[in-house]
């Protein structure tokens, strides 16, 4: 491309800037009458097949415009108190307007909070641009629940001149000098007002019917036809498009990761860093400019059939602007499969002799539209046998199956990998509405694993997790090790199409997934709240964080039924056994320098952690640095794992915890072989 292309391109980004910068002409989202109908046919679907069958009435209705105001602004920064009054006149009216097809209210909410945005995007500027002084002693409010709404213009401002300054004195702690800090700020509150800009209809109103399903549990909400598709990707494991990974970075659509196996790796020419500005679609088309476009959008425009073509400009991170054309293909992601790693436990801890494999499973996936067609298709349990079958060929002694950060997925799997390592027999009982209870089995006899196994678990486990770590423990097949207890997802949910999707003349108006009942180990507890509860404890900030079932609105509650028909395993888990290893792994952790730092940790963060506010003095901030650091670095893990970000990495590194857990199974595997000797 000529420098004089390149040239005008680099106006037309900087103008694209310039517009949305200031811009009052985005335009005004419409739902239409379809949509309406979309709210009726989701409202009787909730009354008819929610595990609860609630009514939808003026009691809901009041539950929703609370929740709704709040998707928009959580921490009171836009609204003044003048809007919520007018909005809480529709407060026992909106159930009546869902169920005659009016969502006009989920725009009303939508188009103010845009007005307020707008209004304040120039105050905004100016309180980044001011003198702030670090040294002053002053607070702001950590939970915005204990702030009332502003109630004038002046007083929404000052909380603004605390929040700006909040920003700056975290990024200046993240050693950002200010002045880089304060164009930080401005590229991110611009950022958030283009991409408010770019809101489209159906985000809107999938945003107002899920907030009316999460008044009655965290799981149940509606899914528009964009998101429905996200989500079938994720349960098949592949999608068809270019196979990159695409992140939004300072107005553009930035190359994250080329994948294996893709498009975009076969030709070669597409790197990391790369900055995608324009795309054509069919190939065909004229380019168009996605520069501060949402990345979903993006996103949206590049995926396509397998076998058609797309054509996207390319601001290579070298200097120069090119154009690829690329024949879409299907694209497996590999990043969330079951993976299997064979350690020498000698390695690790001297004196220890025993060859553990560890087996990770991310999620619990199954390919359904496969499944139902027949023959091969992808899924959580034929890929463990693959894993197991090498760990065999390698001679393996005891297995570590690895749940953390797995946030569930298909019950079907859940049952069908547990019956891999107990003989045939009960897996979960699950209460459908009217309290009828089913329980599940594992139809086939054959143990798949029959060695020792510790199953790991954390606060982020959940769900199918559960079902898996709740049937091994019960059947005493193994030892259940790391947090106090899993995350506590004890309800069962169902994809529902709104409208049939197979029908050429239907309108695709998204799914409803809805929880239709509750399941329960078959020792009849409900994992509900609760979740499954560790043998052996280790110390982790994340036992003391309120990241369970039990800290989300409207969660059901915890409670029991008759157990179902089971036959432990073996003997081999016994409360000594369980003591004994505890009682090693205890005087492990009390003598390791890295626990140690864990549980200060977890002391300092008790100690602040019913702080009601945040000091905005930067000495202040600046001594609790370090702390603060090492409590965000571990969330932040988590949250990269349970997004299978750090899968291409070592899927078990030797860090201090993962070396306790490898002796704690050398431990288990020694215990039982002493015990079996002895009864010979």
């Amino acid at each position: 491309m000529t420098t004089l292309k390149r040239a005008k391109r680099t106006v037309m980004a900087l103008a694209a800037l310039t517009f949305c910068s200031g811009s009052s002409f985005a335009e005004k989202i419409e739902l239409t009458a379809e949509d309406g109908k979309t709210a009726q046919m989701v409202a009787s679907m909730v009354a008819s097949r929610h595990i609860n069958h609630p009514q939808i009435d003026d009691a809901l209705s009041e539950k929703l415009l609370k929740r709704y105001i709040e998707v928009w602004d959580p921490q009171k920064l836009y609204f003044l108190q003048s809007d919520i009054d007018e909005f809480s006149t529709e407060k026992t009216s909106l159930d009546d307007k869902i169920l005659k097809g009016d969502v006009q209210f989920a725009v009303k909410v939508f188009e103010r909070f845009k007005l307020r945005m707008g209004e304040r995007s120039e105050k905004i500027g100016a309180l980044i641009d001011a003198d702030h002084d670090f040294s002053v002693e002053e607070e702001i409010t950590r939970d915005a629940d204990e702030l009332p709404w502003a109630s004038t213009e002046e007083e929404l401002t000052e909380r603004w001149r605390k929040r700006i300054k909040f920003d700056l004195v975290m990024l200046k702690l993240d050693k950002t000098d200010l002045a880089d800090a304060r164009k930080r700020l401005h590229t991110r509150y611009h950022t958030n007002k283009v991409f408010m800009d770019q809101t489209e209809s159906h985000e809107v109103l999938e945003l107002y019917l899920s907030s009316m399903t999460h008044c009655l549990d965290p799981h149940s909400s509606y899914m528009s036809p964009q998101t429905l598709q996200d989500f079938e990707i994720q349960m098949r494991l592949k999608l068809e498009g270019i196979g990159a990974r695409l992140k939004y970075e300072d107005g553009y659509t930035v190359v994250e990761e080329v994948i294996q196996g893709g498009a975009a790796a076969a030709d070669g020419r597409l790197t990391k860093g790369d900055k995608i500005i324009g795309v054509s679609s069919d190939a065909v088309s004229e380019f168009v400019d996605v520069v501060e476009m949402k990345l979903t959008k993006v996103v949206d425009k590049i995926r396509g059939k397998k076998g058609t073509k797309v054509k996207l400009q390319v601001m290579k991170e070298g200097g120069g602007i090119e154009e690829y054309e690329l024949t879409r293909t299907e694209v497996k992601i590999t990043e969330d499969e079951v993976r299997g790693k064979v350690i020498d436990s000698a390695e690790w801890i001297p004196g220890q002799k025993a060859r553990v494999g560890v087996l990770r499973i991310p999620s619990f996936y199954r390919d359904f539209q496969g499944a139902s067609q027949g023959g091969d298709f992808k899924s959580t349990s034929k890929d463990i046998k693959l894993v197991l079958d090498e760990f065999k060929k390698q001679q393996v002694d005891v297995l570590i199956v690895d749940l953390r950060w797995n946030g569930g997925g298909a019950l079907q799997e859940a049952i069908e990998v547990s019956g891999l390592f107990i003989p045939r027999g009960n897996v979960v009982q699950v209460k459908e509405p009217g309290d009828n209870v089913q329980a599940f089995e594992d139809e086939d006899p054959e143990v798949y694993w029959r060695k020792p196994m510790i199953v790991v678990c954390n606060r982020f486990s959940a769900s199918a997790s559960e079902i898996f770590a709740g049937a091994i423990k019960d059947y005493k097949r193994g030892i259940v090790v790391g947090d106090r207890t899993t995350h506590g997802k004890g309800t069962v949910q169902n994809v529902v199409p709104v409208a049939n999707r197979f029908s050429l003349l239907a309108q695709d108006r998204g799914a409803l997934k809805l929880t239709i009942s509750k399941f329960y180990r078959v020792n009849g507890e409900s994992t509900q709240t609760k979740g499954v509860t560790s043998d052996l404890v280790l110390p982790s900030l994340l036992n003391h964080r309120d990241i369970g079932e039990d800290s989300l609105d409207n969660a059901l509650e915890f409670d029991r039924i008759t157990a179902a028909e089971y036959s432990q395993y073996s003997s081999n888990v016994t409360d000594a056994l369980v003591g004994q290893l505890k009682s090693r792994s205890e005087k492990r952790v009390e003598g390791d320098k890295d626990f140690a730092q864990i549980n200060k940790l977890i002391a300092r963060y008790n100690e602040r952690k019913n702080d009601k506010t945040i000091s905005l003095n930067e000495s202040v901030l600046r001594a609790e640095e370090e702390e603060l650091k090492q409590e965000q670095k571990e969330e932040e893990e988590a949250v990269k794992q349970a997004n299978g970000v750090s899968a291409k990495d070592d899927i078990f590194p030797n860090d201090f915890y993962n070396k306790e857990l490898v002796n704690i199974t050398t431990d288990y595997l020694e215990l039982l072989t002493s015990m079996q000797s002895a009864k010979k």
